[in-house]
């Protein structure tokens, strides 16, 4: 939204707010009842009102309200938004994030730590799956943006990278693109895989994948082993030639549970004050890297002519977010609202 913009909506909202507090927020209300139902697809009137903590009889008034306005199709097997309701959602969108307080928390993250683009969804991914599945459109409509032309496009592993995937809509410029994954497996779900996490994105968006058969952790020795076999050699020099990484953020100490590291390494990790995990790199609370994994994928020497959109939520992440943003990488952060306000106490 353009300055000029932005501060007319504030200016109408700020008279509204005076003039008609209970509109503004049934506004809020309906708004996020229309939203969860459009981020979730189809949803079952039982399912959203405990998503947004909110009783059965309260939730089908709304409902009936929204049905009346053509803005929801009901069917036996749950709720949908209408085409009507995705176009007035799209409407609203810029006066809901003025309402909401996330254009201001988008500035303020954007000057503090120096990114050139910052979405902030409503809610707390750590409490509310509604909010991880909005983290997860929010970040691939930054990547659907982002991708102008082809492109090798590396993505890493985890729960919100899926969330993202989901969301994966095709265009001309990621049909032509080409998706790897930034490491090795975890030894995890496959489902949370960057393998799979790659291919769900290719074949959402008519693209195409490459995979990486090799686990992320290895020893010194497998490693130099590994990267002798011609197939891992020309898949590793395709992935370090991307030009685009979408990737996750970890808390240190979580993703070193993850990654199964000894427990000497993780009393370094520890003693050194890692609080954040990137694309197998451990980050202090400056930003420095104190800690790298041996292990086939995507370098950070790779990244210095690569455009970096960093998926996180959660307040229980914001720490490890400031972490990751001072090292300097970033240029597009996709978080929510509880994260962004916790990351901004770690300026």
């Amino acid at each position: 939204m353009q300055s000029g913009q932005g501060e007319n909506v504030r200016a109408i909202l700020e008279i509204q707010k005076q003039l008609l507090p209970d509109l503004m927020e049934q506004l809020k209300k309906r708004y996020t009842v229309l939203h969860h139902i459009h981020v979730s697809r189809v949803v079952g009137r039982r399912t959203l009102a405990t998503s947004l903590n909110m009783t059965e009889r309260v939730l089908r008034g709304e409902v009936e309200f929204l049905k009346s306005q053509g803005l929801l199709e009901v069917e036996s097997f749950g709720m949908s938004v209408s085409e009507s309701g995705v176009r007035l959602l799209e409407q609203l969108e810029p006066m809901i994030r003025e309402l909401f307080g996330l254009s201001e928390l988008e500035e303020q993250i954007r000057k503090a730590f120096k990114v050139k683009q910052v979405t902030v969804v409503p809610g707390d991914s750590d409490t509310s799956p509604s909010a991880k599945k909005e983290l997860g459109r929010a970040g691939a409509s930054a990547l659907r943006k982002l991708v102008q032309e082809a492109s090798v496009i590396a993505v890493t592993g985890g729960s919100t990278m899926a969330e993202v995937a989901n969301h994966v809509q095709p265009s001309a410029s990621l049909k032509a693109s080409l998706f790897v994954p930034a490491r090795g497996g975890l030894g995890e779900g496959v489902e949370l895989q960057a393998n799979t996490i790659a291919s769900i994105m290719a074949k959402k968006s008519g693209g195409q994948y490459r995979l990486l058969h090799v686990p992320d952790h290895l020893g010194e020795e497998a490693y130099l082993s590994l990267i002798q076999d011609p197939n891992i050699q020309e898949i590793l020099s395709v992935i370090r030639r991307t030009q685009i990484v979408v990737h996750g953020i970890g808390e240190a100490m979580a993703m070193a549970k993850r990654r199964k590291l000894d427990a000497e390494t993780v009393s370094r990790l520890r003693q050194d004050g890692a609080l954040a995990e990137a694309y197998g790199y451990y980050f202090d609370k400056q930003g420095n890297v104190i800690h790298k994994m041996t292990t086939a994928g995507l370098r950070l020497e790779d990244l210095e002519n690569t455009r970096v959109i960093a998926v996180a939520g959660g307040k229980s992440k914001g720490e490890s977010i400031a972490a990751v943003l001072k090292y300097g990488r970033e240029q597009v952060l996709v978080t929510d609202e509880a994260a962004a306000r916790e990351t901004l106490k770690y300026i």
